[in-house]
């Protein structure tokens, strides 16, 4: 049997480790965590999107048959997190694509009902779900997690609504400061 390395820890279950090497135990998990992630970051790789060769037919036919469904998904693609979704409102596909609602809701229609995306809701909201065999935007070991969390993009007439509510709330809590130091 040979000698054990100095400073290496036999891995134990958790549950029969002492607080104190328990906790040494998730820093060191935490530590090497951040510190591939710091290379994933200084990777050329870490902005970019892989498209899966065997849907090149899909994605011409989807050119073909409907450009803007096309232009979408490739928004989609763009603004996509590493799991594979975006939130936000047809607003955003209309002002950031220039095409009105009922363009933009057919569009998504035709990527839903052919399988380039999914449809999920969050309350009132649609998160979008990139086809995880279509596309992918990160390692492959997030596959499993390809539905959480979301990219939100609100477009420049949804933040004015926004900042108008921001605003009459901080005039609010002003008025009663006022109130309560004149009292």
């Amino acid at each position: 049997m040979s000698p054990k390395p100095p400073n290496t820890r036999i891995p134990k279950i958790p549950n029969q480790m002492s607080f104190n090497e328990r906790k040494a135990d998730l820093d060191d998990q935490k530590k090497k965590e951040e510190e591939e992630l710091e290379r994933r970051k200084k990777s050329p790789f870490s902005d970019f999107y892989q498209v899966n060769r065997r849907h090149s037919n899909d994605m011409q036919w989807l050119l073909s048959e409907s450009p803007k469904a096309f232009q979408i998904l490739l928004f989609l693609l763009d603004h996509m997190d590493k799991y594979n979704a975006v939130m936000c409102s047809y607003t955003v596909f209309q002002e950031a694509l220039g095409m009105g609602r009922t363009t933009a809701s057919t569009a998504v229609k035709l990527l839903k009902d052919h399988g380039f995306i999914a449809i999920l809701k969050s309350g009132t909201s649609n998160v979008y779900i990139v086809n995880n065999d279509l596309a992918w935007s990160s390692w492959g070991t997030n596959v499993q997690y390809c539905e959480f969390p979301a990219n939100i993009i609100i477009s420049s007439t949804e933040q004015e609504e926004r900042t108008k509510f921001k605003k009459q709330r901080i005039t609010t809590v002003i008025k009663k400061e006022n109130n309560d130091n004149a009292n």
